[in-house]
């Protein structure tokens, strides 16, 4: 897979739409453990939410750079 994406002859890093997906990926499964009150159950939500969105972003960058 190359490195960077041309967008309108502009040259983007490719980890840039990952983390853009990543950030779309997470808010979905935010919505979702919010609705089955997984918040409720962790000891601090906001760091839950973080540590959610860099394995996600970490599984979709992972195979890129194997």
């Amino acid at each position: 897979m190359p490195r960077e994406i041309a967008v309108y002859g502009i040259l983007l890093p490719t980890l840039l739409p990952l983390f853009v997906l990543s950030l779309l990926l997470q808010a979905g499964a935010d919505w979702l453990l919010g609705k089955l009150g997984v918040y409720e159950k962790v000891w601090h939500p906001a760091l839950f939410r973080w540590c959610l969105l860099a394995v996600i972003f970490g599984g979709l960058a992972l195979p890129l750079y194997r």
